[in-house]
Order: C-alpha cells, then sequence, then structure tokens
C-alpha cells in the first residue's frame, strides 16, 4: 500500500483487518528516502470478502445454524474437570425442530366389557395396535393456528406463558374465525385465477403490513370449453367429494398437476379427456397467446375447477362433514338425561376392572356416572349436598392415573381447594395450585381454583395436552356476578381432547344448561343425578322455647305453622301491659352492653363506629324478627334455650348461620356460661390447638383473636366467618369435623366452602345483606346452607330451625324459602379486557366466537338452524310487480314520504295539541286534518263541538272522498290537481250543482234564529251523503288531531247536532271543499312560531318539517290514483318482507350479541390508550394489561406506563398496590405520609381518567363509581407499615378491618407483586422488576404467609 504522509511528517498506513472487512490505521517510522523498494507493503493482506459460491454458502449455512456448538465460555480448557447440566439442543445456535412423523403405530382402546372376549390366555386384555395419521393424535391438542403447538421451556409448563398461544377451544371446528388460516382468495380460487390471468401479483401477504414487489405475471390466456351432455348435480359432488381434501388446501402439488404433468402425460390426457366428456364432466382447453392449441386440462383440472367454483361455506361443510350431517347435529339435543336401568342392573358386567373400588355400595347415579366415565363421555351429576358426588370426581382421578393422563379438579374457593387436596392426598398423587400455593405440579391429579385454569388456558400452558378430565364442583357457583364468568371462559376455552365433568347442587335447568356446554364443545353431555337427600330433612321454627315441625319430605305442613301462629298471639295477649314492657326493655339494653364489652375489649381502633353499622345486619328480618328496636330477650338466654332444647333431644352440633361477621362474634360471646364439652374433648382441643398455633411465633400466638377463640373452643363453641385469620379457620373447621364443637355460629361461607355437616341447622334470620342491599333468602340459598344438616351415616333425619323471636314469618314466605323452586342457573358473562386482549393476540380466535358461545347467547344461537331456514324461505317468496297506470311506479317514495311524515306526527302531536294556543283555535268551525281510524288517508274536517262535561271529546265532521274510502294510502295522503281541464275531476273534489247555488242567506238565517241547547241529537258516529260527497261525524280525541288549519268556516250547531239537516250539512261539505286553495289536497296549516306560539326549535322543526311532508304528498301523482289502495297493499307487504329479510339477517350476524355494543366501547377504549392499534393488533401496553389479573387491568397498566412507582420505595409500592386488591367498602381513614398521599391522589386521578374516557367511549362507566370500585385505600397504612416490619398486633390497631380481611389482602398483594414483576420483564424495566421482588419479600412473612394446616398437617 502506498504511503501517506499526514502533517508534521506522521507517516501511517491503512489496510483491511482478515475478512470482516475492518479497517485499520497504522503509524510508520520515518523515512530516509524515498524509492519503489520502500513503497511496498509489508504483506499482502487477502481480499475483505472472498468470493461466494453455493459449495461456501452451503457450508457457512450448515455451520452457522444447522450444528449445535457449545458456549467456548463455559466448556472451555479452563473450566475443565467441572461438571456442568446442560441441553445439547438449548446449547444449539438456533433451536432445532425435527418434522412430525406422518403415521404413528398407537393402541386401540376398547370399552372394558367388550375385552374380555378378546383377552388372551393370560386373562390379561391386550389391545390391538392401528396406524393412524399424527393430524388425528394431535387434533384436540394443536393451537389456534394450523400447526402444531410447539413445547415451550419447562419453566412454563404448568403456568404458561404469555408469548404462548392458547390451545384451540373444542367445538370451534364450524368457527367463521378459521376461515382465517385460509384467506379468502385461497379458498374460493381467485388466486389462481390470478396466475392463470397474469397481470400485477400480491404484494402483501395475509396479516402483514409490508410486502415484496415482484413485478408483474406471466398470463396463460384459456377459454372454457362445455360438454354438450348434461351433468348431474349428484355427479358433481360426487367428484368434488373425491378429489376436496386433496386438491383443497395443497396449492403448491396442485399448480403442478395442473401444468407440469399436463406436458408430461398429454397423450395420456387426451385419452381422458374424450372418457370425461363421454361421462359428461366440465372440459377445459387452455390456448397460448399466438392462439396455438395448448393441451387440454385433464380429468384431475376437471376437478379443480369445480372446487374453485364450490362456494366457501361448501367447502367448510365438507371439512366437518356433510350438510345434511350438519343440519342434523343442529337439530339434536347434546344433554342425553339419565340412564337405563339396564346399566344399574349389569353395571359390574359393564366395568368389570374398575379404575377404583369403594368400600360401600354405589348408588344408581353413581353407577351411571361411572359407567359413562369408562366410555369416555362428559358429565353432568346434579345432586343435593352429601349425595356423594365427590365419587365420581374421585373415580376420574383414578382413570387419570390408570391412562397415564392428568385430572383437574376446580373449586370457586380456596378453602375447598385445600380441604380437597388433603382428602385425596392419601389415594392418589396430586398437587395444589392456588394464587399463593404451588405444590407437585406435576402431579397426575391437580386441584386448583378456576381462575388459575382460565390463566393456563389463555397463556398455552403445555399441561394443557395431558389433561383428560375437567372436574367443576359447585357449579352452581356460575350464578355468582362477580366471579360466575370465569367458568363460562373455561368451559369455552377447553380443548376438544378434554372431557368434562360437572358437579352441582339440584338446579331446575340442569338440562339446559348441559345442553349449552354440549353444543359450544359439540360433545354429547350425559346428564344424571338425584333429588333425593340421603339424609331427609324436617324443618321447624322455633318460638319462645318450643319446636314446631312446618315441613317434612319436602311437604309445608300447615297444622305445624298454625300451633306456632297460635302460640305467638296467646303470647302477645299476656304480655300487653306496661310493666312487661319496661321489664323487657330493661333486658334489651342489659344486653347491649355485655355483648359489647368484650367486643370493645378485642378489636383495634374504630370498632366503636364500626359494630352499630353491622348490627342491622344481624338484627334484619324477613318477617322472622324485627330489629333491635323491637322487644327481644337477651342474647346469652335466647341462645342458651335453643341450645338446652336441642341438648335434651340430642340434636348437636348445631350449625347457627348469622348473616353477619359481628352478628356472629356476639351471638358466641354472649355464651360465656355455657360449657358443652367433656374433659377428654378438652383435652383433645387443647392438643389439637397447640399443635396448631405452635407454629406461629410468640406474639402471634398471643393474638387478641387467637386467645379468644381457643377459649370459645375449650367450651364447644366457635364462630367461622371472613373475618377470621386463615389458620384460625382451619382450626375450627378441623375441630367441627371431629365432633368438638358443638355450636358453630358462621355466615354462609361455611356451607359453600366446607364440606362438613352437622346434626342440625339453625338460621339466625331469613334476611341478608348482599352487598348493595337487604333481601330475603334465595330459595336456592337456604337449601345450600340447610344441606349442611344431617351427617350421612349417622343421623337418620337432619333437622333445619328457624329462628322467630318477636315474630312469626309469614306462611307464604316460608313455603317459598322451604319449598320453593331452586334458583335457576344463570348466565352472568361479561367481558373484561383481560379476555379482549388474549384473545386478540391470537388471530384465528375472535372474541365474537367467545360472546357467541357464551350461556347468555345459548338459545339465540341454538335457533340460528331454524332463522336459516326461516330467511331462505323468505327470500324464495316470489314478489308481486307493481305495474303503474301513470308510468314509472312512485308508490315507493310515496309509501317513505308517509312513513316520515307519520314519525314527525307522532313526535310533535302531543306537544303541539296540548299547548294552550293550540287548544283556544280548537273552536267550533275550525278546520282541521283527522287521522283516519278505518284508512291510513288522513280526512279533512270541520270541529263542530268542542269537550264539555257531557262529551269529553271533539265532534267533528270529516269528508269521505272516494279514494279515501277505496283505498287505503298509509297514514297521510294528499291530492293534486293536475288536470284542471279534462272532464274527468279527480277524486275529493266536490262540484257544487246548480240546483245548490244561492243558499247562502237561506241557510245563515235559518241558522240564526234558532238558539241551541248544546244536546247532540245524532247517535255518533253519523254519516250520510250530502252534495254528492260522503261526510261523517264522529268523536275523536286531541291526539288524533293531526293538523290545525288556518281558515275556519261558518256552521250551524243546531242543525248539525241537535236537529239534524241535509242542507246544513251539504253547506257545511261545500264549504270544506271551497277551502282547499288551487285544488290541494289540504288547506296551509298555521304557523307554528307566529300562531302557535311555540318555543322549544326542536318541535317548531318538526312541525314545519311535517307540514312541508304533507305538502309534497299532494305533489305526488299516486296520490288519487285508482289503484292507490291496492299498490299500498303491495308495497307493505314487500317493505315487511323486506324488514323480516333485514331482521333476520340481523339476528344472524355478530351485531345482533348483546353484548357487541359494549364490545365495540370497550375496543374503542384499547385503541385510544395504544393497547391495541388500528389494526387491533396488541401492542407492548396490551401485553402488559394480559399479566394483570388480580387488580383492574387499565389502572394497572396505566400505573407502569406513567412510571407512578419509580419514586416510592418498595414498602410505599405495596402500600399502594393495595388499594387495587382491598375489598372492603367501609373501613376507617388510614393515616398516611405526605409521599403516600401524593401518591394515592395521582393513582385515583388515573382511575378518574379512564373512566371518563370509557363513559366518553360508550362503555357503561360511571367515572366516580369506577375509581371508588377499583381503588380502596382502607388499608395502604397498615400494609405500609406490615412491609417495615411492624408486628402483625401492632397493625391490627390502626384500622377497624378485620384480621382475616388484612391477611387474604395482603396475601393476593404478593400474587399482584409477581404480575407486576412480570409486567415489568416485558417493558424492560429492570429497577422496577428488582423493586418488585423486594416488596414481595418484605410481606412474605409471620402469620401472613403460615403454612394451610390442610396442606402440612397437624
Amino acid at each position: 500500500m502506498e504511503r501517506l504522509t499526514a502533517a508534521n511528517e506522521v507517516a501511517f498506513r491503512i489496510g483491511f483487518s482478515g475478512h470482516s472487512g475492518h479497517l485499520r490505521l497504522e503509524p510508520l517510522p520515518p523515512v530516509e528516502r524515498s524509492n519503489s523498494l520502500t513503497s511496498l507493503p509489508e504483506f499482502i493482506i487477502p481480499p475483505a470478502f472472498p468470493p461466494e459460491t453455493p459449495e461456501s454458502l452451503k457450508e457457512y449455512l450448515e455451520e452457522k445454524y444447522l450444528q449445535p456448538e457449545l458456549d467456548s465460555n463455559v466448556f472451555s480448557v479452563e473450566n475443565s474437570g467441572r461438571l456442568w447440566e446442560f441441553d445439547w439442543f438449548d446449547r444449539a445456535k438456533a433451536p432445532l425442530e425435527p418434522s412430525d412423523a406422518r403415521i404413528v403405530v398407537a393402541p386401540s382402546w376398547e370399552l372394558p366389557f367388550r375385552r374380555s372376549r378378546k383377552a388372551g390366555s393370560s386373562g390379561i386384555w391386550d389391545p390391538d395396535s392401528v396406524q393412524i395419521d399424527v393430524a388425528e393424535l394431535m387434533e384436540g391438542a394443536q393451537d389456534s393456528g394450523g400447526l402444531s403447538h410447539m413445547p415451550g421451556p419447562a419453566k412454563d409448563f404448568v403456568r404458561g406463558s404469555i408469548n404462548n398461544r392458547p390451545f384451540r377451544p373444542g367445538g370451534l371446528d364450524d368457527s367463521q374465525s378459521l376461515e382465517r388460516i385460509l384467506p379468502e382468495g385461497a379458498r374460493n380460487g381467485d388466486w389462481v385465477r390470478e396466475l392463470i390471468d397474469g397481470g400485477v401479483a400480491q404484494t402483501t401477504p395475509p396479516s402483514f403490513r409490508k410486502g415484496l414487489e415482484l413485478g408483474h405475471l406471466k398470463e396463460y390466456p384459456y377459454y372454457w370449453k362445455h360438454a354438450n351432455i348434461q351433468c348431474s348435480n349428484e355427479q358433481v359432488q360426487i367428484a368434488v367429494e373425491e378429489n376436496l381434501n386433496k386438491y383443497s388446501v395443497q396449492f403448491d402439488d396442485l399448480f403442478k398437476k395442473a401444468w407440469e404433468e399436463d406436458i408430461t402425460e398429454k397423450d395420456v390426457q387426451e385419452d381422458t379427456i374424450e372418457q370425461s366428456g363421454s361421462d359428461g364432466l366440465i372440459q377445459i382447453e387452455v390456448v397460448t397467446k399466438e392462439g396455438d392449441e395448448f393441451d387440454v386440462i385433464p380429468e384431475v383440472q376437471s376437478s379443480l375447477d369445480q372446487i374453485l367454483l364450490t362456494e366457501s361455506e361448501e367447502i367448510s361443510v365438507k371439512l366437518n362433514g356433510s350438510s345434511e350431517d350438519s343440519a342434523q347435529r343442529d337439530g339434536e339435543a347434546w344433554a342425553l338425561v339419565g340412564g337405563t336401568e339396564e346399566i344399574v342392573a349389569h353395571f359390574y358386567e359393564l366395568v368389570p376392572d374398575m379404575a377404583i373400588d369403594f368400600p360401600f355400595e354405589l348408588d344408581k347415579f353413581q353407577k351411571e356416572a361411572i359407567y359413562y366415565l369408562e366410555k369416555g363421555d362428559s358429565v353432568f351429576v346434579a345432586a343435593h349436598t352429601s349425595a356423594g358426588k365427590t365419587v365420581v370426581a374421585e373415580y376420574a382421578f383414578a382413570l387419570a392415573s390408570k391412562h397415564c393422563t392428568r385430572a383437574v379438579y376446580t373449586a370457586p374457593i380456596k378453602t375447598i381447594s385445600n380441604q380437597k387436596y388433603r382428602d385425596f392426598c392419601g389415594k392418589f398423587d396430586v398437587g395444589l395450585l392456588t394464587g399463593d400455593i404451588s405444590i407437585k405440579p406435576e402431579a397426575s391429579c391437580l386441584i386448583m381454583t378456576t381462575e388459575i385454569l382460565r390463566s393456563m388456558l389463555y397463556r398455552g400452558a403445555d399441561i394443557i395436552r395431558d389433561i383428560e378430565w375437567v372436574i367443576f364442583d359447585e357449579v352452581h357457583y356460575v350464578n355468582d356476578v362477580e366471579r360466575g364468568v370465569v367458568w363460562e371462559e373455561v368451559i369455552i376455552m377447553l380443548p376438544r381432547h378434554v372431557n368434562i365433568i360437572l358437579l352441582s347442587a339440584t338446579v331446575p335447568n340442569t338440562v339446559e344448561f348441559a345442553d349449552w356446554i354440549g353444543r359450544t364443545k359439540q360433545k354429547k353431555i350425559r346428564v344424571t343425578g338425584t333429588t333425593r337427600r340421603p339424609v331427609p330433612l324436617e324443618h321447624c321454627l322455633f318460638y319462645s322455647g318450643e319446636l314446631y315441625k312446618i315441613c317434612e319430605n319436602d311437604k309445608f305442613l300447615s297444622q305445624g305453622f298454625t300451633a306456632a301462629k297460635e302460640a305467638y298471639k296467646k303470647k302477645n295477649s299476656s304480655l300487653v301491659g306496661g310493666k312487661s314492657g319496661l321489664k323487657i326493655g330493661h333486658q334489651i339494653s342489659h344486653s347491649a352492653t355485655q355483648v359489647r364489652q368484650p367486643d370493645n375489649s378485642s378489636r383495634g381502633r374504630g370498632q366503636n363506629h364500626k359494630g352499630p353499622k353491622h348490627q342491622i345486619v344481624g338484627s334484619g328480618t324477613s318477617g322472622v324478627y324485627q330489629n333491635s328496636a323491637g322487644p327481644r330477650r337477651s342474647e346469652s338466654s335466647f341462645w342458651l334455650l335453643l341450645v338446652n332444647n336441642l341438648s335434651k333431644k340430642s340434636l348437636l352440633p348445631v350449625v347457627i348461620f348469622c348473616f353477619s361477621k359481628v352478628r356472629c362474634d356476639k351471638s358466641a360471646d354472649s355464651m360465656y356460661t355455657t360449657d358443652l364439652t367433656t374433659s377428654p374433648e378438652k383435652s383433645e382441643i387443647r392438643v389439637f390447638c397447640d399443635k396448631a398455633f405452635s407454629r406461629l411465633k410468640g406474639s402471634d400466638r398471643k393474638l387478641p383473636q387467637v386467645v379468644r377463640i381457643q377459649g370459645l373452643l375449650r367450651r364447644g363453641i366457635a364462630v367461622h366467618h371472613a373475618g377470621l385469620l386463615p389458620i384460625v379457620k382451619e382450626v375450627v373447621e378441623m375441630l367441627f369435623c371431629r365432633g368438638v364443637i358443638k355450636v358453630l355460629f358462621s355466615t354462609e361461607t361455611f356451607a359453600m366452602g366446607v364440606n362438613a355437616p352437622a346434626r342440625t341447622v339453625a338460621f339466625d334470620a331469613l334476611r341478608k345483606f348482599d352487598g348493595k342491599e337487604f333481601r330475603k333468602l334465595l330459595p336456592g340459598e337456604y337449601i345450600q346452607m340447610a344441606g349442611r344438616a344431617g351427617r350421612r351415616g349417622l343421623d337418620k333425619i337432619g333437622t333445619v330451625i328457624v329462628m322467630c323471636r318477636d315474630e312469626i314469618p309469614e306462611e307464604s314466605d316460608l313455603k317459598n324459602v322451604i319449598v320453593g323452586k331452586p334458583t335457576r342457573l344463570e348466565s352472568q358473562f361479561r367481558l373484561t379486557y383481560t379476555m379482549i386482549l388474549h384473545l386478540l393476540r391470537v388471530e384465528e380466535l375472535k372474541v365474537e366466537d367467545m360472546l357467541k358461545r357464551s350461556f347468555a347467547e345459548f338459545h339465540a344461537q341454538k335457533n340460528l338452524p331454524e332463522k336459516e331456514r326461516l330467511l331462505l324461505q323468505k327470500l324464495r317468496q316470489p314478489t308481486k310487480t307493481i305495474e303503474c297506470i301513470k308510468g314509472e311506479p312512485s308508490i315507493e317514495e310515496y309509501y317513505g314520504l308517509l312513513l316520515e311524515a307519520e314519525t314527525c306526527r307522532e313526535q310533535i302531536s302531543e306537544a303541539v295539541m296540548q299547548s294552550h294556543s293550540a287548544q283556544q283555535f280548537l273552536s267550533p268551525g275550525r278546520v282541521v286534518i283527522v287521522k283516519s281510524k278505518s284508512a291510513d288517508d288522513h280526512l279533512l274536517g270541520v270541529i263542530l263541538k268542542s269537550p264539555s262535561a257531557t262529551y269529553k271529546e271533539y265532534i267533528v265532521l270529516v269528508a269521505i272522498t272516494d279514494s279515501t274510502s277505496s283505498m287505503q294510502p298509509p297514514s297521510v295522503s294528499s291530492n293534486r290537481v293536475q288536470e284542471k281541464e279534462s272532464d274527468n275531476f279527480q277524486q275529493g273534489y266536490f262540484v257544487v250543482p246548480k240546483g245548490k247555488r244561492g243558499m247562502d242567506d237561506e241557510y245563515f238565517s235559518s241558522a240564526s234564529s234558532r238558539k241551541g241547547s248544546g244536546a247532540v241529537n245524532i247517535k255518533l258516529p253519523y254519516s250520510g251523503i250530502a252534495a254528492g260527497l260522503s261526510y261523517e261525524v264522529i268523536a275523536i280525541e286531541i291526539k288524533e288531531i293531526v293538523s290545525i288549519c288556518q281558515c275556519k268556516i261558518k256552521i250551524d250547531q243546531v242543525r248539525l247536532l241537535e236537529d239534524p239537516s241535509n242542507t246544513a250539512y251539504s253547506k257545511t261539505v261545500q264549504q270544506l271543499i271551497e277551502k282547499k286553495p288551487d285544488g290541494s289536497k289540504y288547506p296551509p296549516a298555521l304557523d307554528a312560531v307566529k300562531d302557535l306560539k311555540m318555543k322549544d326549535i326542536f318541535i317548531v322543526e318538526k312541525y314545519r318539517a311535517y307540514n312541508m311532508l304533507l305538502q309534497r304528498l299532494t305533489e305526488n301523482k299516486c296520490h288519487g290514483c285508482i289503484k292507490l289502495k291496492e299498490h299500498i297493499v303491495l308495497i307493505k307487504e314487500q317493505m315487511k318482507q323486506k324488514e323480516e329479510v333485514n331482521a333476520l339477517k340481523f339476528q344472524m350476524s355478530d351485531e345482533a350479541l348483546q353484548q357487541m355494543p359494549d364490545f365495540q366501547g370497550r375496543i374503542d377504549v384499547l385503541k385510544e390508550i395504544h393497547c391495541v392499534d388500528s389494526d387491533l393488533v396488541v401492542q407492548l401496553k396490551g401485553r402488559v394489561a394480559c399479566e394483570m389479573n388480580s387488580g383492574e387491568e387499565l389502572i394497572c397498566t396505566e400505573c407502569l406506563f406513567e412510571n407512578q412507582l419509580d419514586d416510592l420505595e418498595p414498602e410505599e409500592v405495596v402500600a399502594i398496590m393495595s388499594a387495587l386488591v382491598f375489598q372492603q367498602n367501609n373501613a376507617s381513614e388510614p393515616s398516611l405520609t405526605p409521599k403516600l398521599a401524593q401518591a394515592k391522589q395521582r393513582l385515583y386521578d388515573t382511575a378518574i381518567k379512564l373512566g371518563v374516557l370509557q363513559a366518553q367511549l360508550k362503555v357503561a362507566v360511571d367515572p366516580e363509581e369506577y375509581a371508588r370500585d377499583n381503588l380502596k385505600f382502607g388499608l395502604v397504612e397498615v400494609v405500609y407499615e406490615w412491609a417495615k416490619g411492624t408486628p402483625f398486633a401492632d397493625i391490627c390497631e390502626l384500622t377497624d378491618v378485620s384480621e382475616g380481611i388484612i391477611v387474604r389482602t395482603i396475601v393476593r398483594l404478593d400474587e399482584t407483586c409477581r404480575e407486576f414483576r412480570n409486567a415489568a420483564s416485558i417493558m424492560g424495566n429492570s429497577a422496577l422488576y428488582k423493586k418488585m421482588e423486594t416488596a414481595s419479600n418484605a410481606i412474605k412473612r409471620d402469620i401472613v404467609f403460615a403454612a394451610s394446616l390442610y396442606v402440612t398437617g397437624v
């Protein structure tokens, strides 16, 4: 390289370094002389880029992408001698994806009762092996696209990942969303035609934003040659069916066969064409540009042509079965109710090798369910509490273990999940997955909450592949307003290969719900169950220390109710008097003081103002007793009276349901003198409590709630409600199951979340507060709680008691709640932003599909086939053409004007006619336009008499033209004389005869000579013919007056109404005709502003528009036509049919879905805040929102993207985040630091802003209510102190919220921290990620995260 000389004689040289082509600058020493030798470079640098050859490119690609290579830094010489754990494929530069085998060998499964005939000599069943296609094997376990779902990393096996796509939901095979897999052009053949026709090529592939310019396509001119022989439709259909699967999707192979093989097999194809022509198939011939004949496409191409000409709907039908099969499938019932007696009689022959043996004889419904499980069917079991539904779940677990698959048990409450884990742990390989616990997620039998399963489905967890059974327990929980939607989401999203088991209490519409599931999943659902209770119930009233039986064997006993009523009357009659009233009043105040004292001693700040608020709940009545203002015996004596009565009759233990946490606590505290346990039971209780609470640290063992509950337990009394600490609740539940607790005061959560039956159940009231209002108990709620009475195998009968304090409830109320129908299963489906974003992530899954398959849309979707048939029938109906005798028909325009005028009239009629100004004009002699009752035309008339004491209506004379009487135009019509010189006058116009002229003097002189009495001596309606024109006198209301005209005429009321005269009627009718200007049908109307004094701009504009429409109707040539009535009837029929067709099309479209407006509004909100773009592609912000499940997703996402947590410490972050998960409405106001107060206001402003945005975009949201419902700051101070390390006993003093609610909030807060941490990872915010980890670790300690006794044991 030549020498380069810089300033001051500094020499350097520039060269390329190696093959990479980097420039290199190298200084050179000074040179004394310059000659050719010193100018030579020291070495020859190789070229920057060696010449490329196909061999070098292939070698480079194989080395870089196809050969696994270890990391040189990890597997180096320096690190030799160490042991690594590595995965060769994971260490490869590119993950290898070996192609799937096309065919595999798999065993053929048979029903158990059919195996014995093929069993070998050893007696062991040897299944036959068959070859099956991999596509069939993976049919139910593929993702929502057309390709196989690639397994993800092991860490995402159970929970899934936001980057995964969900598995294709079962039953979506006929969904329109599958059309997205193949673009429209590929399905209808347009792309093939583009290839043949040539021209500009498509540049942008489907779902791509940009494409590649490929230039113009080559044109292949052609023409179609048809055979003379007719081709029957059946032959075409057969040909399509034979070749469809081969040619419908494989377009590359299809083009090859259509063009390349045409050249190589020319002679054979010519023979084939001759034969195909003789068979009547369509022939195609392709010609080159020069006009030379190319080669005729053979029979294969005729099949191609048939496929391309087939409509996309027909292709879809063929891919999923014939249209007849589809119609049959739509019409059949998917819910199959009950089995046959043969199943029960021959059960052990049908199922000889049961997956698990039970130590008791199975009930009928259990045998039926097990038989259907063995057949691989989905089952819906409806039975009362304690009837044995869990047997079905156990058998599903056993089958999963036997088949080496997995079974999932879902429950609505975490307590049920924990309890079932303990019950199943000794029998099966069981794992537990809840929001805060993950135990053995690799187990074959998994117990989890329904929300966890929903998350797994949306995140495409690979464990879904292995699931054979999903068991939904407490399905009637689908009625829950807040969480019921989760059940519907999970059922809809489950893949096709997963079978469903539903366990529910008895509900009226079991078959309807099962039919919805079967239709949604496109599989049969077997419905079985029993209405028989294993332990019959008797229902009693407890009043004044006595029990009165009012119901037995589901039959209401009126004599028991009457006896209780008599006792009530007898007692009240004896208590009439002042002294007794004062005495009872004294007992009330004394009792209230007694109950309140222990409560204040054990509660924190704010308890004094909390008590009275909750006292209303405990004292609410359903006619059972009045509130605390009425006479009531002391609490202690009242409960002692009940317990002594039950103890004498051996009816303990008893669960007393009180619908208030405070009520439970006060009732239990009032029994401070009662001791119901023996010495051995006290010892057992003490030992159990010591073991259970030993896992708590010293200060937590001395918490007031822990100390108080141990004191109650030793006396055989306990409480159970959401305000208890989780470990305390579990201690109460376990001791109650052991039988050492005799009296348990509980809220209704005990009936839903704990399987612990008692001898007796008592209701403190038949009213409850549901979070919004006080209401009576529903029959379903009562049955659910009453079902806890009666222990199977111990009691012959269960007793249910309704407590009566001050009065006896009404008989109708008792009948309704005790023997009334249970609550129906109703859809609580609603759209959420998380659901929308999850579904938008996958192109082939539409939100509309989720809406269509919800239980709310079940009946509408079920009737779609019938609507389709009705639509086709409507479209096939012939319509009569309207032939106008005056040229081009304008009846449609005329009819449109009529409808528009009628709409205007309805809008303004009441406002105009009832105004004071209008009524002043409605005096006798005023010309008006009246709506006709018998015809569609309006009538010109004159007011004869205004309303009076005798007649409350207007008496009007109307002129009836021939066109009006013979035609039926819709509400408004008019006429215009267009042929004034014609001999044939337009109908509706009267020419005064010669003999009738000049009568004015006689008419009015006679009128003035008499004074009327105001009587009406004619019978209305009164009709006749005067001066050659029909008229009618009728009585009308003011709303029937269409318009008030400017003109008036002179009338003679006496000769018209009192003493009717033909002369008077002739003159009146003649004057009406004369008032029409220029032959127009109607006289000018009064001006809305000048005459009627209207001030409302809207009314004035409508009034003027209406009168303009009336005048336009007079200009239309249809008015006065002799065929107007006939044509109006025809146009009405046509319009009616058109409206019916449009209505059917709308009902069958996505726009008819109930929640479609809400969906459109929510989509607009997501676009506005940039969670999705204009093409509904989920953006980074939307992916972050998908992670938010515990808090409101939009508020959480905006909080993160506005960096509201950046300036806060971890303790402050977790404190502010508590507002997202805390749910109690009434809590004391926290005392916050200035920094926390600022963060609180900032988060609240964000919620208000989002609420305003949603309201503007027509989402049914009130901004203030939205912020108030989703942000509750009552525990911000508590969580802040807890994160700083303050003991639990001290933070309880900072608020009036109960300890159990505090623990539940902090536990949920840990889950929220994990969600925020994952969101920070997606955003790439490492500082926030570390902050969330620190915050999570700060709150995970002590009693809040004490392990469950069900999980760890005692």
